[in-house]
């Protein structure tokens, strides 16, 4: 699924032109993007929960030429699939049912 799917099934499904269905997701991807940044979790119960995890600055080697390399620390997102989520995939439902608001 594309983020042009998510924008057309949130269109269909309640009911709203393409402008606003686009500016819902916009709206909740950059408000968990910026929770990230800011070193804050997100938790979606049933679903999952992202998180960064931070790696310490060390010394790599260059594949191609074997020269070592300094690599910065740095932050990567990371998610963990929730426990509903990871058995209901694991049964093999075909079609989850969206719930009605």
């Amino acid at each position: 699924m594309t983020k042009a799917d998510l924008i057309a099934v949130i269109e269909k499904q309640a009911n709203l032109n393409p402008k606003q269905a686009e500016k819902i997701v916009n709206i909740a991807f950059d408000t968990m993007i910026q929770a990230l940044y800011d070193d804050e979790g997100i938790e979606i119960r049933g679903f999952g929960s992202f998180a960064n995890r931070n790696y310490k600055a060390y010394e790599g080697r260059n594949p191609k030429t074997g020269k070592v390399v300094k690599v910065d620390p740095k932050k990567v997102p990371f998610f963990k699939v929730g426990k509903e989520l990871k058995e209901m995939v694991d049964a093999g439902k075909e079609k989850y049912v969206i719930r009605e608001a």
